[in-house]
């Protein structure tokens, strides 16, 4: 671990993003490994919700998958980009500023990653993302429409 991933796995445990992300961790149900550049891994993580194959908060990256899904060095440098971005924004103050990403994104392309800053700037491909091109706001709609139309209803 470098001098700098050091002073962000401090900075991350005092701007209290790294124990939320232990927290989320535990309640969902996930277990604990130690992994590269001062991240820690939760993996078996049980909770539906966020619907990512990968999340980060802190220095911990939750998954649903097994450890070996880590293996991937691309994925880990996204998601140890995204541990800096808790470090930059001082923690949680990441999640309001991620939302918005995330809708600006969608309004853009109909994808939540695409145009999402925070994404991109972990690196579209290493997250495993794909760009989607800008489109009118009306094709996203159609589409979203069209997706929520197609899903199975409750009974």
């Amino acid at each position: 671990m470098t001098g700098w991933q050091r002073v962000k796995v401090v900075g991350n445990f005092l701007n209290l993003s790294t124990l939320a992300g232990l927290l989320v961790g535990v309640i969902g149900r996930a277990s604990f490994s130690r992994g590269p550049r001062g991240l820690f891994f939760a993996n078996g993580y049980k909770v539906k919700f966020p619907v990512a194959s990968a999340f980060t908060i802190g220095n911990v990256v939750l998954s649903k998958h097994e450890r070996a899904y880590f293996d991937d060095d691309a994925l880990v440098r996204h998601e140890e980009r995204h541990s800096w971005q808790y470090f930059c924004l001082i923690g949680l103050l990441l999640w309001p500023l991620y939302v918005v990403g995330v809708v600006v994104s969608w309004c853009l392309t109909g994808d939540p990653a695409s145009r999402n800053p925070f994404e991109r700037l972990a690196g579209l491909k290493d997250g495993g993302y794909v760009e989607r091109p800008i489109q009118p706001f009306s094709q996203t709609l159609s589409q979203t429409l069209s997706v929520l139309r197609s899903r199975p209803k409750a009974p």
